[in-house]
């Protein structure tokens, strides 16, 4: 078994990466799905939809929930998904980089794929002088 992926993030960014990282791998090695949330959304009115698309992708080692942006309602809605009983990890700043680390280290658990998103983000972020 492995965990499951669940992009919650504004409009357009789920779904975008996850097409990116679909068409960069193949085939993804995590069961994965986007859940973008709308602008004006009531993001608590979500919640069924998005426990729904959360259920999808558990196979019953937990789910890592990669937000956008911290703070805002996509990872508002995450946190609220983690109270729901699935073991769920959250983590923002999801960029592209993130979400292939992630997929490279599919092996890994819930107790450490936190971390390796996060290592994928900051590891993505280069300065170039060219």
């Amino acid at each position: 078994m492995a965990c499951g992926i669940l992009l919650v993030t504004h409009p357009g960014i789920g779904a975008s990466l996850l097409a990116v990282a679909t068409g960069l791998l193949r085939q993804l090695p995590l069961k994965t799905e986007a859940f973008e949330v709308p602008f004006d959304a009531d993001f608590l009115a979500l919640l069924p939809q998005a426990s729904s698309a959360l259920r999808r992708v558990d196979s019953g080692d937990g789910v890592l929930v990669l937000t956008d942006l911290y703070g805002a309602s996509p990872s508002n809605l995450a946190g609220e998904l983690a109270r729901l009983g699935t073991p769920v990890r959250r983590v923002s700043a999801l960029s592209l980089p993130m979400l292939l680390r992630v997929m490279n280290y599919a092996e890994q658990g819930l107790d450490q794929l936190p971390a390796t998103a996060a290592a994928g983000t900051r590891n993505g972020a280069i300065v170039d002088d060219a």
